[in-house]
């Protein structure tokens, strides 16, 4: 009797239970269907927006009837009396169709279940299988005698017959949700059986035999779904365990408590029976898992699909975090491991998140020791990963190591060269790591931040930024790069008055070097500038920045916080590092971002008025480009920005500076003229030149003394003359432009630009017909051979008689005649012979901004380009000049190319005539010479030029140009036989390449027109001479006689990929126990299909940063770039 109370309750709890489960159960599913769901995709936020959940507020929303609409409520009402009918169809049609009904027909199905199993049975399985795309129909009968094998071999032939749907990648609307509705009716079936069905071990050992077999089916889409429908059966088993772990604490708590009162009875006995009843239960659950796991996961998570294979990592990460009682130990740990290594870059982020989820968890750490120990190192090397979202979340993953100290810092030495990487990502991951780990030191123990809150200190925290600082002290540009990256999370370098304190030495216990003082310099101006709003590094798709109101607010904001954390003291900064020329521009520069109107506002004039003093003076004791420039553009800002009574003083400054200069220049051209020393000349020239470069500078008398002095003195310093002939350049161009800019034009000032434009173009004539040597004492004097060719160029372009044309300066337009083109191209050949040694020795002088082939093969091709000179005698020279001087002249050549054909010029005449000049020089070369090597590098030139000329036409381009080709052949072809056998080479050495890239008709009509050239010739005269002929004849009758046409030449075609550059394949999976690894877990992970073996591998070296100057600049910069991603093998069934 006692015990019929306990029963009845035990029954009404079940009942009270099973009453429950309808609406939570919808709420858990739910839940777990969008834990599943952000799992696969973690970008995916359909979760908050599943069906389920709108049919929740639905239901809710009826304290809120007064406020709805009649209409909106007879509406639902309609749809409401519509869905029991809805409810009646198929499980596939519901599936395909609305979710929301999902819960409704799981509960209806499982009540069916429960009085008549095998029908129910039948209905499950077959939807089962029409969600894999099959539609085979059981016999109920039958249902107990049928094979799952049998079953799935008569699928997988359905499969092979093409009787297959495809309802998961379907791009239907109506199937748009079918994944997320047949992943949340596997929930919801879970959910509803869990206190009756799911422990019979017939229903779900049976779907569970057809899912693990469906997954190791050829088919794809089978195993697809099928594994789908068995990751979810194992996260929804997992919520049911989580569940029944929940009531096993809480009756063994109870259990506990009532032992304590008496030792046995039949609340004891209750409580007892309960407990195994649920042990047993979760047992079970647990068995199902490790089934599912061991047939479906060990097999798909290597499957050639890289969607299966990152589904079952999501899935596995979910589990492990989840449910770690039974998923987080090493043996399901290694898949995370050796997926790290997945060809796929997907599969790899999938594998890093799991593992970056896992480690936040503090009390999962002890469980990961040796999975650590295994795997830290590919942790760290995924930090470099070709993809950048994989290393994004690998640098995240590092960081959670740091923060248990899992690894040492001498692992990271790697790690820390990303902070000068390419992608931005990258850097600004890698800068807050840095930050956490280095400056604010957040990752280490706990006796490292006894010292107290000074440890948190703008002062601590920038003198550890100089430890990292003095790494890069040798390369401004590389400093540069690692204050972009750790800005955004270190606060002290916004601490403006704190950086200055540091600078003038205010606080006693900091001693800065002079190389810290110089970082520490860069760090202020780039600081500001970046709070301003402007980039300090380039941006890769170099589109212009747009703000929003709220970040220029914010800007203006962070200008006025400078201004008054500045004014003060920095004329003392300007004055303590007035005498040193790597400090001083960086801080004069630092005004420009500065609000002047504040100076006036707070009444700090004097200083304002101070600063504009010292500026001024380091106008004049400098003689460098950097300073000079930084003290022009702050000069000009203030004279310009400043209001009032500053602007008066600022623009009176600057006409004292002005007086001031051309007072100095004038007295050093008198010392040189008395033979002094050229030192002050050429400091004075600079100064005048960067002056220009910003304003015009009245130099009407002193135009003329220079340009006498220029013509008395020719054996001067070439740099003294570059800027003797830039100066003038400059001068003349804003005499054009104050002409362009005024409205009426005095014939007067029309008749001086005339003269000093002759008096200009006399002086650059003269270099160009009497040129200095290339080398004089050992000292490279290509510059100023350069410089006159750039100018003249420039100064051509400037006067392009079209552009003055039919208009009253007609006057000005102005064109080289043939034979000073010539000198020009003449005196650029040369330029362009001089050895790479004399290059690198030129590229690093101060105001060479690019090697002087690239900047003499710029000013050519400006002018082809611009239609300044006739094009029939430079273009096709220019052309020929392709391919043999290095990749930057190559690009440049590549690029008036695509200029010539953009504008449908004659391209096939520039090309023939190009290859004719080419040919004529190397014969011209090897005229006399015995030695065969070099004549053979001489033609493999006249080839290379060819084969890059021809492979412009590629693609389309091949039958747009047609005619183009064909005329290039056949006209090759007259020139080959005009002098034969003397050049007929010239067939095989270049117009071969042209005939690869005609249809076979054309081919033929060649081949024909050849032979009969040679009809009435006796060949055996000279068999030597006529082996081109036969050559360049076999090769068009192989091709003809095969009907082939010749492939696109692989020389100049270079193939860009866009992303990171493809790094070593050089490590494979790791196994983590040797002794627990089956047969097919002792393979590398990921894959080997057939699309795996095509892959073409190219190795790429990657400048370390782009487009910051020229790319001679950059090389120093050039790193070889390596990945240590694994590739292993597959399976595919």
């Amino acid at each position: 009797m006692e015990d019929s109370p306990g029963a009845s309750e035990a029954i009404r709890r079940s009942k009270r239970t099973r009453a429950q489960i309808f609406p939570t159960g919808a709420g858990q599913g739910t839940q777990s269907r969008g834990s599943g769901r952000d799992n696969r995709d973690e970008d995916s936020d359909r979760s908050d927006q599943s069906p389920n959940r709108h049919a929740d507020r639905e239901d809710s929303v009826d304290d809120f009837e007064e406020l709805r609409p009649k209409a909106k409520r007879k509406r639902a009402s309609e749809e409401a009396s519509a869905a029991p009918s809805k409810i009646h169809a198929s499980l596939i049609e519901i599936i395909k169709g609305n979710g929301k009904l999902i819960p409704q027909v799981v509960k209806n199905w499982v009540e069916q279940y429960e009085k008549d199993p095998k029908p129910a049975m039948v209905e499950l399985l077959m939807m089962l299988f029409e969600a894999c795309g099959a539609k085979y129909i059981i016999d109920e009968e039958l249902l107990d005698e049928i094979d799952v094998d049998d079953v799935v071999v008569a699928l997988v032939n359905l499969a092979k017959k093409g009787q297959v749907e495809d309802y998961q990648s379907s791009k239907k609307k109506e199937f748009k949700n079918f994944k997320d509705n047949l992943a949340s009716f596997w929930d919801n079936l879970v959910t509803e059986c869990q206190n009756g069905p799911l422990f019979d071990q017939i229903l779900f050992d049976k779907c569970m035999d057809y899912v693990i077999a469906l997954s190791c089916t050829p088919p794809r889409i089978y195993r697809q779904v099928a594994s789908l429908m068995g990751l979810q059966l194992v996260t929804s088993l997992i919520n049911v365990a989580k569940m029944l772990g929940a009531q096993r604490e809480t009756t063994q708590r109870q259990l506990n408590a009532e032992r304590k009162k008496r030792t046995d009875g039949p609340r004891v006995e209750s409580l007892n029976k309960r407990l195994s009843t649920t042990h047993e239960k979760i047992m079970v659950i647990e068995e199902m898992m490790r089934k599912i796991f061991t047939g479906l996961f060990v097999h798909r998570y290597r499957d050639i699909d890289p969607d299966i294979r990152m589904s079952c990592i999501q899935s596995l990460g979910m589990w492990i975090l989840s449910y770690p009682s039974l998923f987080l130990q090493d043996l399901y740990l290694k898949y995370l491991g050796w997926t790290l290594n997945d060809k796929n870059a997907g599969v790899r982020k999938s594998s890093a998140l799991a593992l970056q989820n896992l480690y936040e968890v503090d009390d999962n750490v002890p469980s990961l020791g040796l999975f650590t120990e295994r795997f830290s190192n590919r942790m760290i090397e995924l930090a470099d990963d070709i993809d950048i979202s994989v290393a994004v979340c690998a640098i995240g993953l590092v960081k959670q190591l740091l923060r248990h100290q899992l690894i040492h810092d001498d692992d990271l030495g790697s790690l820390y060269d990303l902070l000068i990487d390419d992608p931005p990502e990258i850097r600004r991951a890698i800068g807050e790591l840095v930050y956490g780990h280095l400056i604010a030191q957040k990752f280490t123990s706990s006796q490292s931040h006894s010292k107290g809150d000074d440890n948190d200190s703008s002062e601590v925290h920038l003198g550890r930024m100089l430890q990292i600082l003095r790494e890069f002290s040798t390369d401004q540009i590389l400093s540069t790069y690692v204050i972009d990256d750790v800005w955004e999370y270190m606060d002290a370098m916004k601490d403006w008055k704190c950086i200055v304190s540091m600078l003038l030495d205010e606080n006693p216990l900091i001693e800065l070097t002079d190389e810290d003082s110089t970082n520490l310099i860069r760090l202020l101006s780039a600081s500001i500038r970046k709070a301003v709003g402007e980039k300090i590094v380039p941006a890769t798709d170099n589109r212009k920045q747009y703000y929003n109101k709220g970040q220029r607010e914010m800007f203006e904001s962070n200008r006025r916080d400078v201004t008054v954390a500045m004014m003060k003291r920095y004329p003392q900064l300007l004055s303590k590092f007035m005498a040193d020329k790597t400090k001083i521009a960086p801080l004069i520069e630092i005004i420009v971002h500065m609000n002047l109107e504040l100076y006036s506002l707070k009444r700090q004039e004097q200083n304002f008025k101070n600063v504009l003093q010292l500026i001024k003076e380091a106008f004049f004791k400098h003689g460098e480009k950097d300073p000079l420039r930084c003290c022009m553009k702050a000069i000009n800002f203030c004279s310009t920005e400043s209001r009032g009574e500053l602007q008066d003083f600022a623009q009176n400054k600057l006409k004292e500076l002005e007086d001031e200069l051309a007072a100095k220049l004038k007295s050093a051209i008198r010392e040189v003229a008395d033979d002094d020393d050229e030192y002050s000349l050429l400091v004075s020239l600079k100064r005048l030149y960067e002056l220009q470069l910003s304003r015009s500078f009245p130099m009407e008398s002193l135009y003329e003394e220079v340009a006498v002095f220029l013509q008395s003195f020719r054996n001067m310093d070439d740099e003294v003359v570059s800027f003797l002939l830039l100066n003038m350049y400059l001068h003349v161009v804003w005499c054009m432009h104050s002409i362009i800019n005024t409205e009426t034009v005095s014939e007067a000032f029309l008749n001086s630009l005339l003269s000093k434009r002759t008096t200009l173009f006399e002086h650059l004539q003269y270099y160009l017909e009497h040129p200095p040597k290339v080398q004089v004492e050992g000292k490279s004097s290509g510059h100023l051979v350069c410089r006159v060719c750039t100018i003249l160029a420039e100064s051509w372009c400037l006067f392009k008689k079209t552009n003055f044309a039919s208009t009253k300066l007609e006057s000005l337009g102005y064109c080289p005649d043939d034979s000073t083109l010539q000198k020009f191209w003449k005196v650029c050949e040369q330029q362009l012979s001089i050895s790479d040694e004399t290059e690198d020795e030129d590229v690093h002088k101060e105001y060479v901004e690019e090697t002087n082939r690239d900047a003499i093969m710029i000013a050519a091709a400006k002018l082809i380009a611009s239609d300044v000179v006739p094009k029939e005698y430079l273009c096709p020279e220019i052309i020929s000049h392709f391919v043999m001087h290095g990749q930057s002249v190559t690009e440049i050549v590549k690029h008036l190319i695509a200029v010539l054909k953009k504008r449908d010029e004659n391209v096939s005449s520039f090309f023939l005539e190009a290859m004719k000049r080419a040919y004529h020089r190397q014969l011209v070369g090897v005229s006399g010479s015995t030695d065969e090597s070099l004549t053979g590098k001489s033609f493999q030139q006249c080839k290379d030029l060819a084969a890059r000329l021809s492979g412009t036409f590629v693609g389309a381009a091949r039958h747009k140009y047609r005619s183009d080709i064909l005329n290039i052949v056949k006209d090759g072809i007259e020139y080959a036989f005009l002098d034969a056998p003397k050049q007929l080479s010239f067939l095989d050495v270049s117009v071969i390449h042209f005939v690869s890239r005609l249809p076979m008709p054309d081919i033929l009509e060649i081949l024909k027109d050849v032979k009969k050239r040679t009809e009435n010739v006796d060949t055996e005269v000279d068999p030597s001479g006529w082996r081109p002929y036969y050559t360049f004849l076999d090769n068009l009758n192989e091709k003809y006689a095969r009907n082939e046409v010749f492939q696109d030449e692989k020389e100049g075609m270079t193939v860009r990929r866009r992303g990171r550059p493809r790094k070593r394949p050089d490590l494979q999976g790791k196994k983590l126990f040797d002794e627990h690894s089956s047969s097919e877990e002792e393979d590398a992970i990921s894959v080997s299909d057939k699309e795996a073996e095509d892959e073409q591998q190219e190795e790429e070296e990657a400048p370390l940063i782009h487009s910051l100057r020229s790319s001679a600049k950059l090389r120093s910069l050039k790193v070889p770039r390596g990945d240590n991603k694994g590739h292993g093998k597959a399976t595919d069934y």
